[in-house]
């Protein structure tokens, strides 16, 4: 029997995933004490209940997906909105460092797949597809780059860079919070909770009573700032790089953000915040509850060694490199939690790690700032460039 919930189902759905993963949360320590987010508790227990009654062949359930795009789109666009110019002037020099370790990372994953692929002697191209393509690049650049490398002659290409990035979603967002709290207890790291422009503005903003009409222009503010980020997007792609859909929302909440900075808008941060925490936790409850867990029991043991590979990688550079050129402080070691979910994952998994971290031990502004914009724009840009050398030269 097949089961497909309709749009509004399943955003009832993940609501009560959100909920399960908090309850569950709520009463485990362990899940406290690493951060583990709550729609990733509640959305791995669905999913694997969900894929158990498929193989049990008692029913097969699936979600519409269409308000998971939705809430990714709205949340980054949340996000913009956090993006000060000032600030990220202020810490350009760190800016342009994170950068580096970013995009240096994604030659150290394709090394990684290539390597191992070679040692156990299956085509290297599939060791690409199962390095930065899936890991840092997600599903999206699995399904898109997977039939180029067919037609090189990597078979099953398609179906195995979606089943890596399947695993590197689920992993990306449990190994953030562990690799930080190490960090944080070993170094003795704790938040310093600056004050700084940025925060100066939003504490101004949250001392401001919600009401239903300013909370209403909250939300009409971030669909407008949505909205113009789709002709962002339209502009980026002159460039012929394909930028994902949700970078031109980033930039399109960034521009009304530093219009705000300039006087020209008033914006009420603590209601943008609601917004973008609440947009979060239903996207990522969406996209956990719906992973395709059999496409991960599927992979030959090969291919799963590769994967482990790669996390314990991820979780080695996060500690030894991003948190060392970072600064070796609490900001650093956040970003640490940050740099796991978006090399394994998706940038909203790096913004659940650094979210279940702020939410336990202080504000870490330099990471929240940071992070986001810089992993985005430098990964969209040179991951097809990294992919595309990888490729030309194991083709």
């Amino acid at each position: 029997m097949d089961i497909h919930f309709d749009l509004i189902q399943t955003a009832g759905i993940a609501g009560a995933v959100f909920m399960l993963g908090q309850f569950i949360k709520s009463r485990s320590s362990f899940l406290q004490q690493f951060f583990f987010p709550a729609p990733v508790v509640g959305g791995i227990i669905v999913s694997l209940a969900i894929f158990a009654l498929h193989q049990a062949d008692i029913v097969s359930i699936s979600f519409d997906r269409t308000l998971m795009a939705f809430f990714m789109n709205l949340f980054f666009t949340c996000v913009g909105f956090t993006v000060s110019g000032k600030l990220i002037k202020s810490s350009g020099r760190q800016g342009a460092i994170l950068a580096v370790v970013a995009v240096s990372f994604l030659v150290v994953q394709n090394l990684v797949g290539v390597s191992i692929s070679h040692l156990l002697g299956i085509n290297e191209l599939l060791g690409v597809a199962m390095g930065s393509i899936s890991m840092s690049g997600g599903v999206g650049s699995a399904a898109a780059f997977g039939p180029t490398l067919e037609e090189l002659g990597a078979t099953g290409a398609s179906a195995i860079g979606i089943a890596a990035a399947t695993f590197g979603l689920m992993m990306g967002s449990l190994i953030g919070g562990p690799v930080a709290r190490r960090l944080i207890d070993r170094h003795r790291l704790s938040s310093s909770a600056t004050v700084d422009t940025a925060q100066t503005a939003d504490a101004g903003s949250a001392a401001a009573a919600i009401s239903n009409s300013s909370m209403l222009g909250s939300t009409l503010m971030v669909l407008i700032a949505a909205a113009i980020g789709t002709l962002i997007t339209l502009l980026l792609h002159t460039t012929g790089i394909n930028f994902p859909y949700y970078v031109g929302c980033l930039f399109g909440g960034t521009l009304l953000r530093n219009l705000s900075d300039s006087g020209h808008l008033t914006l009420r941060h603590n209601e943008l915040g609601i917004i973008s925490g609440i947009s979060l936790n239903l996207f990522l409850s969406i996209t956990l509850m719906s992973l395709n867990i059999s496409a991960l029991i599927d992979l030959a043991l090969p291919m799963m060694a590769i994967l482990v590979a790669q996390m314990c990688i991820m979780m080695a550079y996060a500690y030894l490199v991003t948190f060392r050129v970072m600064g070796k402080d609490y900001d650093a070691a956040v970003m640490a939690a940050g740099h796991c979910g978006i090399g394994l994952g998706q940038t909203p998994n790096a913004l659940a790690n650094m979210s279940a971290v702020i939410s336990e031990r202080g504000p870490a502004p330099r990471a929240w700032f940071v992070l986001p914009i810089i992993t985005v724009v430098f990964i969209s840009i040179f991951n097809p460039l990294v992919i595309t050398l990888f490729i030309n030269l194991f083709k």
